[in-house]
């Protein structure tokens, strides 16, 4: 018999209520009864904590964190521009321990529990997924602008426009970028697929000693990883804070109303994550067995501080250590994720094709299908190498848009809502990063 709980009821009622309250809030606002809104916002909040007490939670105090930052940005903007350390302060302590755990875990992975042939099967498994799902995600882009046709009509800001900076770095070149020539200098950079390779490397010559030589290096790098681990969770108590102050920094710098003209983008772009989600994710997901629901709780946290921090690289101590948690086993994750930041954005793919094009609609040019599919060849090379911090995908759209002789000034234009569209852009790259290590996963013998 069901003992009733009266905690999960009322917590259902008061989130019920609070949604209420803030939307009511919203359409006062909205309406220009500016003071109303606020107050009902505000009462919208308190309802929030007092749901937050009885059923807490790091998803749901997260999700209330950006809430309440979104309204500390609107409603004091001057004060709220002097948080953004705190998410500065937090995304500092997360890349303290991104190179040891990816270290130490990968080394362990392979050494210490007799992977090593079965690296380069998992590898070649990795790269085929990456590729084909980040291939789709360029598709997907691409289709959703066509339709929507966001940039047609759009009025550019006066720049000149820069000089073309070449072709993003051919495959050569991108293949000697993979391996550090000086591991330290990887580390101080944070280049997180460099460090990889060097684990890989590490972990297989370790392999390769005799038992009595290994054994203390690989217990060593055992209790490094337990610890690590250890430190992400107490770390990850901070992200609420963080992602708070993070949004509430964003909304008192650009203000909502800048956003308004260039919500179709916005939209769109949302709209063809879902595509994705849905259409990509989660077919892979039921192709290959694994368990969708257990799958979603696992990664909700993840995504939730990927998703308020913009950072793919916030979210990677907590991705692994909830995909390990999941069934994953321990080297396939180390191995996976990690070589998934730099293979596997399929938010940013979604994004890329979608923004190139944009840019193209900007400027008046009419591509035609074989142009297009010249640029989302480029995409697929150059965003082999986007970094999983906030915004640095625009540095591969300024260079892919030059590099394809497109105006590079409706850039300007994305940046007023690049914080909203990160969002989501970082989101997807964490989910389908976990997606990844579960669907590789399952195609290995037990």
């Amino acid at each position: 018999m069901h003992r009733y709980k009266p905690g999960k009821r009322t917590f259902g009622y008061l989130l019920l209520l609070g949604i209420c309250f803030w939307l009511a809030g919203a359409g006062f606002g909205l309406a220009g009864w500016i003071r109303l809104g606020v107050a009902l916002r505000c009462a919208a909040l308190a309802v929030f904590t007092i749901a937050g007490l009885l059923r807490s939670s790091m998803l749901f105090w997260t999700f209330f964190a950006m809430l309440a930052g979104a309204e500390f940005g609107l409603d004091l903007p001057s004060v709220a521009t002097q948080t953004r350390f705190l998410g500065e302060l937090f995304l500092r302590l997360i890349r303290m321990i991104v190179a040891p755990l990816l270290l130490a875990t990968i080394t362990t992975g392979i050494a210490g529990h007799g992977h090593l042939r079965s690296v380069g099967r998992v590898a070649v498994k990795a790269i085929v997924y990456f590729e084909v799902v980040t291939t789709i995600g360029l598709l997907i882009g691409a289709v959703t602008m066509n339709l929507l046709g966001a940039g047609w009509g759009v009025v550019l800001p006066s720049v000149q426009e820069p000089a073309a900076s070449g072709a993003p770095h051919g495959w050569q070149q991108m293949i000697v970028n993979l391996f550090p020539e000086n591991i330290a200098q990887a580390v101080a950079q944070n280049q997180i697929l460099q460090i990889a390779c060097f684990s890989v490397l590490f972990g297989c010559a370790l392999a390769l000693l005799p038992e009595e030589k290994k054994a203390p290096m690989v217990t060593l790098l055992q209790s490094l990883a337990d610890v690590m681990f250890r430190m992400t969770r107490f770390i990850m108590l901070l992200a609420p804070l963080a992602a708070g102050a993070a949004l509430a920094g964003t909304v008192a710098g650009a203000g909502l109303s800048t956003l308004l003209p260039l919500a179709k983008l916005v939209a769109g772009y949302y709209g063809a994550l879902t595509v994705f989600a849905l259409f990509v994710l989660l077919p892979s997901l039921l192709i290959f067995r694994v368990p969708v629901r257990e799958f979603l709780r696992a990664i909700g946290e993840p995504v939730a501080i990927g998703f308020a921090t913009t950072s793919s690289e916030a979210a990677l101590p907590m991705a692994m250590d909830r995909m390990d948690a999941f069934g994953v086993p321990r080297w396939i994750v180390s191995f996976v994720i990690p070589t998934g930041y730099s293979f596997n954005m399929t938010g940013a793919s979604v994004y890329l094709s979608m923004a190139t094009i944009f840019c193209a609609q900007a400027g008046g040019i009419h591509l035609t299908v074989v142009q297009q599919i010249g640029i989302l060849a480029t995409l697929m090379l150059a965003s082999k190498g986007v970094a999983g911090v906030p915004r640095a995908v625009l540095v591969v759209l300024m260079a892919t848009a030059s590099a394809v002789q497109l105006p590079t000034a409706p850039i300007l234009l994305i940046l007023g809502v690049d914080a909203l569209m990160d969002m989501g852009r970082t989101a997807m790259n964490v989910a389908g990063n976990c997606a990844a290590a579960a669907v590789v996963a399952r195609t290995e013998p037990a």
